[in-house]
């Protein structure tokens, strides 16, 4: 990385594209990627050790588009090969740099505190699958009830069947929760030992039974690797494993500031 040089302002109205913060007391570009296909240097602004990383854009609110948001996390991605990066909310923009060293200066002691926490370390995703109807299958082969249950369907009559039918979905449903419940459990606890922590979203479908962050030291990435590898290979024919990273740690540091929008 080179020494920034002040980028030059364009006229008309413009703002200051806020990707993450930093520690560093030195100035740094990172190159012509800057948000909305302008070419814009992305660069540091600084207040003591801190420093955000930055570039020009449009006063505008940025709409949460494909491409705009490919293009924070580019910016993010970049930085954290050097440093350990604290991202900002998608679509922070300051009107000038003075706005953003005041920010650096009012959030001082806090993220003092969050880039100690976060020296080091970065966030792998991981979302798990399995085929729910395959799942039922085997429920309907291995489970008593349910077997049970089936049989009073086909043998009894209409009306009987009917309230057999609403016991055995929830039975089924039961079954389907505890049996995702503890592979997630085990997904888990095969992983503690080389996690710091965790966060879980909402799983998205129904064929989603996982959808988790992972805050991992730098120096313990292989060994988290490793752990997905041997639980994946465990459950090869059963669940499917989608593993993403290394990211900055999107899901352990959530930056969001209410700022004036421009007055168009």
């Amino acid at each position: 990385m080179d020494e920034a040089a002040q980028p030059v302002q364009p006229d008309g109205e413009q703002g200051k594209y806020v990707y993450c913060i930093i520690r560093s007391e030195s100035p740094h570009s990172f190159g012509a990627v800057g948000i909305g296909r302008r070419n814009d240097q992305v660069y540091t602004v600084h207040y003591k050790e801190f420093a955000a990383v930055v570039s020009n854009c449009p006063l505008i609110v940025f709409d949460p588009t494909r491409e705009n948001a490919l293009a924070h996390e580019h910016v993010n991605e970049l930085v954290m090969k050097d440093f350990t990066v604290l991202p900002m909310s998608f679509g922070t923009v300051f009107r000038t740099e003075n706005d953003i060293r005041e920010f650096l200066k009012g959030t001082y002691e806090a993220l003092s505190d969050v880039l100690g926490k976060m020296e080091g370390k970065i966030e792998f995703g991981l979302k798990v699958n399995w085929d729910k109807d395959a799942v039922i299958r085997e429920l309907e082969h291995d489970d008593e009830e349910i077997r049970r249950l089936k049989e009073e369907i086909f043998s009894s009559t209409s009306s009987s069947s009917y309230f057999s039918r609403m016991q055995l979905g929830r039975v089924v449903e039961s079954a389907l929760q505890a049996r995702a419940d503890s592979y997630v459990s085990e997904i888990y606890e095969s992983l503690r030992d080389a996690a710091i922590a965790s966060r879980s979203n909402k799983p998205i479908g129904d064929k989603m039974i996982l959808n988790a962050a992972f805050l991992v030291a730098r120096e313990k990435t292989r060994a988290f690797d490793e752990q997905i590898s041997d639980i994946a290979r465990k459950y090869e024919n059963k669940l499917s494993f989608l593993y993403t990273g290394p990211w900055p740690p999107y899901n352990f540091v959530n930056i969001r500031l209410k700022l004036e929008r421009a007055e168009r």
